[in-house]
């Protein structure tokens, strides 16, 4: 209440009992009335155990209630630990003192750093007011936890000398005839007598019992454990049942709720989560990454989830270290302003590597460990390809990568092997198909499905990093076409009957994965399609999620493969169109090493030497390899945000080249260009940088798109050649015109397009390095993702190979000869491999 804030607790309590339900009336009057908000959780007589502690998780958790009390006796007709119960509670939330943590503490007598029964402290209050208490002979009769054990701690600890009867108690008159100060709670009615008390003694009776009492309507009166007639002409204080030590209860429990806020307050920071950190220790000379993620020790991944604010019940564990987090946070979190957005995005990829994704962790890191805001990573998870992972292993590298690299390098939480499963069951459903037509008489179905497009799984992953909620994804799986009938008629899965199956198989895989980096900072790694043919970006959900997370003043650092022309257009034009999410800031990533590469350098081949120009310096090659710089920028800078460079540095690169690249950046239209080492020294390395996309973050903005929707199809396809590629004009052959006719006139001209060109030029020719300008863009055809739900047009000659034959006609002596084809189809121009009127692999062009 004070401070304007508003103060929460909640009863729960199991059952419908006439004395709960009078005392918990009682709670909420006093609450009401200075100002705390109590929410009343009553469970019915059939809860269980299970369900009384999910409950019980659920306050705990829940930031927003400082104070929780169960409400003994739990009336429950199944079995109920009472001990087990009571000790769930969070004993910073456990403001009636039971929990065996604040029982300890108050036994050792660190009544500053536990709650204090309320009882027991109305009677101290009350006991206090009569007189010095130090030194006083004091009898406490009863032993329970919830008075009698407490009420002797707190006597001890006010330095009187304390002496506990109970049942066993031989001549308990006498003993209670030495009392300077008797607290009795035994549950007897009227057991102590009038002429057992001391001349003057202080009597706080906390008894509460009902006797025949012909006078009352109800046949029944409420009296002590001590007879009060006789004791209070003898006693120097005593305490009245009822209307005594019950209304003082009632007032502790309203003290305890306000302290319970106030400890929360010193230490809660609004918006800012309570997470620790993990600080690096770089080595040099630099050891390797697995060497590096192998030194590290991650925390838990139930602490990391506590710390960025999820609820146990949220978090579906994968062991210690990973976690996917459930839907059912982004529903809660929905009130909760979105943090800022980042993008980060890159030159044309060159064979030397330029670090996005190890860029991304390392701004976050950043931002995290180092700047102390909240900050959240969403990255793709890697997708293995047929030579099992070669191209690359952990996400990041270096001091920035997401830990433990084995699990997010290969099944992490199976989603690929679970887009992977339904796109077998697809193909299986019309291999059946064919083969049931092939041989029935019926003319009605015979030979009705030709053939089948090769590119199942890789809109099935699109669509799973495209989707905004199960049921968008379930929507997005039906309308999937798949096949296409003799009459040229789509078949989706929803026609074959097989989309419910395909959103069960894939109903875990569209929740995102939980890991964090070497710094201890949270990362969403999620979905891996890819930005050849799709749309290159990590999932939309997992980015919602985090934004809700991060809250107002954090920050959430997502990636979008391949050089900016593709990967980025396709987050802003495709991704941002189905989120409705929109950035903050640009974040481009250079290097000297590639710009060399674009400014005509010579050829580099993995596993040979690295020729001198790369490790000496050359400013004329560098300068020339700008332009292509100053090209990505133009295509950053068209959708109308900040963008800042980020310089990903070797130890090769020299002061002279970098202070030409940020000269260079900032005249094609960089807000600023900063130097980074954050793969040699984690999110240190990168705080120049967090501190720029801070500065730029509070810049007033407004976000375009690169065209309209209602544009035609040719001519959305010509924008992003022209603006984004620098093509003088688009060529549409033959089979991409009949396309764009046939899609225009089934009402699919609205859909965004996905280009489908290589990532390794601004062009369509990926030996064109540099900025290839007045070239001529051929487009050979046009395919549909209506599941996805954008337009995919194939640039020039898109190379495929086979990544697994899938075929139960594929005759061994062919299976045999595996190595071979492999070969012969990663050079082939097809875009499916057919073997007789069966799909024989699933297919992606070859990098």
């Amino acid at each position: 209440v004070r401070e304007n804030r508003i103060l929460n607790g909640t009863e729960l309590c199991v059952g419908d009992r006439d004395d709960s339900n009078l005392y918990i009336s009682m709670k909420l009057k006093a609450a009401a009335e200075i100002g705390i908000n109590a929410n009343h959780v009553r469970l019915p007589k059939t809860a269980t155990e299970d369900e009384v502690l999910r409950r019980i998780v659920e306050v705990n958790e829940n930031p927003e209630v400082h104070g929780l009390i169960v409400q003994l006796p739990l009336d429950s007709i199944n079995p109920m630990d009472t001990e087990k119960v009571t000790n769930a509670v969070a004993p910073e939330k456990d403001v009636d003192g039971l929990t065996s943590i604040n029982a300890g503490k108050l036994s050792r007598g660190d009544l500053q750093d536990c709650f204090i029964p309320c009882t027991p402290k109305g009677c101290m209050k009350l006991i206090s007011q009569t007189g010095e208490v130090a030194g006083k002979n004091a009898v406490v009769i009863g032993r329970s936890k919830i008075v009698g054990a407490p009420m002797h701690d707190l006597l001890l600890w006010s330095h009187a000398t304390v002496t506990t009867c109970h049942s066993k108690t031989t001549d308990l008159a006498a003993q209670v005839g030495r009392a300077d100060i008797l607290v009795v709670g035994a549950g007897k009615a009227e057991m102590v007598k009038g002429e057992w008390l001391k001349e003057g003694a202080v009597v706080i009776d906390c008894g509460i019992n009902h006797i025949p009492d012909n006078s009352k309507d109800n046949g029944m009166r409420v009296v002590g454990d001590v007879h009060y007639p006789s004791a209070k002409e003898k006693a120097g204080f005593i305490t009245p049942v009822p209307g005594g030590v019950g209304p003082m209860t009632v007032a502790m429990l309203m003290e305890n709720t306000v302290q319970s806020a106030k400890r929360f307050l010193k230490t809660y920071q609004p918006g800012k989560w309570n997470i620790s950190y993990t600080k690096l220790k770089p080595q040099k000379p630099q050891p390797s990454d697995t060497a590096i993620a192998h030194s590290f020790t991650p925390k838990t991944i139930g602490r990391l989830a506590r710390e960025v604010g999820l609820f146990s019940e949220e978090v579906e564990h994968y062991g210690t270290t990973r976690a996917k987090v459930r839907l059912e946070a982004l529903n809660r979190l929905k009130t909760q302003p979105d943090g800022k957005y980042l993008v980060v995005t890159g030159i044309t990829p060159t064979p030397l590597g330029e670090g996005t994704t190890t860029t991304t962790l390392g701004l976050a890191q950043a931002l995290g460990a180092h700047l102390h805001v909240n900050s959240f990573a969403c990255v793709r998870q890697p997708s293995q390809g047929s030579n099992f992972g070669v191209k690359g292993g952990a996400v990041g590298g270096g001091y920035s990568q997401v830990i433990p690299m084995e699990e997010v390098s290969l099944h992490l939480t199976s989603d690929t092997q679970a887009v992977m499963a339904a796109s077998s069951l697809v193909v299986d459903t019309i291999n059946a198909r064919v083969l049931s037509e092939s041989t029935q008489s019926d003319k009605v179905i015979k030979n009705n499905i030709i053939f089948l497009s090769g590119s199942v799984a890789s809109e099935m992953m699109a669509v799973l990093a495209l989707s905004t909620s199960l049921g968008d994804m379930t929507r997005r799986l039906a309308r999937m076409v798949v096949a296409y009938s003799r009459k040229g008629k789509p078949v989706t899965t929803e026609d074959l009957g097989i989309s419910g199956v395909l959103a069960t198989l894939m109903r875990d895989a569209v929740k995102p994965s939980l890991m964090q980096t070497m710094e201890g900072t949270p990362v969403f790694v999620h979905t891996c399609p890819l930005s050849d043919i799709a749309q290159g970006n990590s999932s939309i959900l997992a980015d919602q999620i985090a934004l809700k997370l991060v809250g107002p003043e954090g920050f959430v650092v997502t990636e979008a493969e391949g050089g900016a022309e593709l990967g980025m257009e396709k987050f802003f034009d495709i991704k941002c169109r189905s989120s409705g999410l929109h950035p903050d800031v640009v974040v481009m990533v250079a290097t000297v090493h590639g710009l060399k590469i674009h400014g005509g350098g010579p050829a580099v081949t993995a596993g040979s030497a690295m020729p001198k120009e790369y490790s000496a310096e050359n400013l004329t090659l560098l300068e020339n390899g700008c332009s292509h710089l100053k090209r990505q920028l133009e295509n950053a800078r068209a959708f109308g945000l900040p963008v800042i460079v980020a310089i990903n540095t070797f130890s090769t690169d020299t002061d002279a080249e970098l202070g030409l690249v940020c000269e260079q950046a900032k005249l094609a239209g960089a807000l600023e260009a900063v130097p980074c080492s954050h793969w040699a020294e984690g999110g240190a390395g990168a705080v120049a940088l967090g501190q720029a996309v801070q500065r730029a973050a509070e810049i007033p903005h407004q976000m375009n798109f690169l065209y309209d929707l209602e544009m035609p199809i040719d001519d959305k396809i010509r924008a992003i050649a022209k603006s984004m590629y620098g093509a003088g004009d688009v060529e549409l052959l033959p089979q991409a015109q009949q396309k764009v006719a046939l899609f225009s006139k089934q009402g699919l001209g609205n859909l965004p397009i996905c280009m489908a060109k290589t990532h390794l030029s601004l062009s369509h020719d990926p030996e064109r390095k540099g900025v290839p300008t007045g070239f001529t863009l051929p487009i050979r055809d046009i395919h549909a993702n209506l599941g996805a739900g954008f337009l995919y047009p194939l640039v020039g000659t898109v190379r495929l190979f086979c990544l697994y034959t899938k075929c139960a006609h594929f005759a061994t002596s062919t299976i045999s000869k595996t190595r071979k084809n492999l070969m012969t189809f990663s050079h082939c121009h097809a875009d499916i491999v057919v073997f007789s009127n069966y799909v024989g692999c699933v297919t992606r062009p070859a990098q």
